[in-house]
């Protein structure tokens, strides 16, 4: 089983890449990000053609969450995180799909740091630690996917002496993140690539993706239940480079069908 997640940067803009990816590529669930789409205007029948079922969470212009799944549709099991500090903004939604609990993470940008959006962000990261022990708790067989907006290591970002001030990079949101990871959450692409810099974003400015400048701020964060199968892990690099793509490239995960 392949699980993906992908922040497609306006779903309906790069539907064609989305389209063609999933075709080349046919992981079985994948959890996109930033639709900025409302709920009205994501392109369900599309999708539909192309053999996913889809659950989305839409919000006019910004954010915006979705869960594929190839040949059924998902159980949808949550919208929205209990204990999240403003859900008018659409970035968590939660399904099972083959046996899996699979939660399609948008976390925060948070800059300017410090500040009023920063302030959220680790406000917002507070509520997904909560939640994730609650999980974890229950013995569930759960991913975490998603763009956390956060490079956990200097290995982690082209240059991080330039990031040291950054909502993404700050010593805070590393710290929050490395309070999820030790729940007993394992990074797929981090457990498979322990020494390596993979990278899942590249900016569109100053040639950020010909010069490698990249960041790895997309993650797949597997249950014990689930870290048992993991057996491969990547980056999808090429989708980055095709024309009209998102910044970010798809990250996956392949599963197992047993430990």
């Amino acid at each position: 089983m392949k699980v993906a997640t992908y922040n497609v940067n306006g779903v309906n803009g790069r539907l064609p890449v989305l389209l063609d990816w999933l075709a080349q590529s046919q992981p079985d669930i994948v959890c996109l990000q930033e639709l900025k789409a409302p709920q009205e205007k994501f392109p369900e029948a599309a999708i539909r053609d192309a053999g996913y079922g889809a659950i989305w969470l839409g919000q006019k212009s910004w954010n915006g969450v979705a869960i594929l799944a190839r040949g059924e549709r998902p159980v949808e099991t949550r919208r929205g995180l209990p204990g999240e500090p403003d859900a008018a903004h659409s970035r968590y939604i939660e399904a099972t799909v083959n046996g899996l609990l699979i939660g399609c993470i948008y976390l925060p940008n948070g800059n300017p740091a410090p500040g009023p959006k920063f302030d959220y962000k680790l406000s917002w990261f507070d509520a997904l630690i909560a939640y994730a022990a609650s999980l974890l708790a229950r013995d569930l067989p759960v991913i975490l996917a998603g763009d956390f907006n956060v490079m956990p290591t200097d290995l982690d970002v082209y240059k991080p002496e330039r990031w040291v001030d950054d909502a993404l990079f700050r010593p805070e949101v590393r710290d929050a993140f490395q309070r999820l990871v030790s729940q007993g959450w394992t990074d797929a692409v981090r457990a498979l690539h322990p020494g390596e810099r993979i990278y899942t974003f590249w900016d569109y400015f100053r040639n950020a993706f010909g010069r490698n400048a990249g960041l790895r701020i997309d993650h797949l964060l597997l249950s014990p239940a689930v870290a048992t199968r993991l057996v491969a892990a990547g980056v999808d690099t090429d989708v980055r480079a095709k024309e009209k793509t998102s910044d970010h490239a798809p990250t996956w995960a392949k599963l197992a069908d047993s430990p």
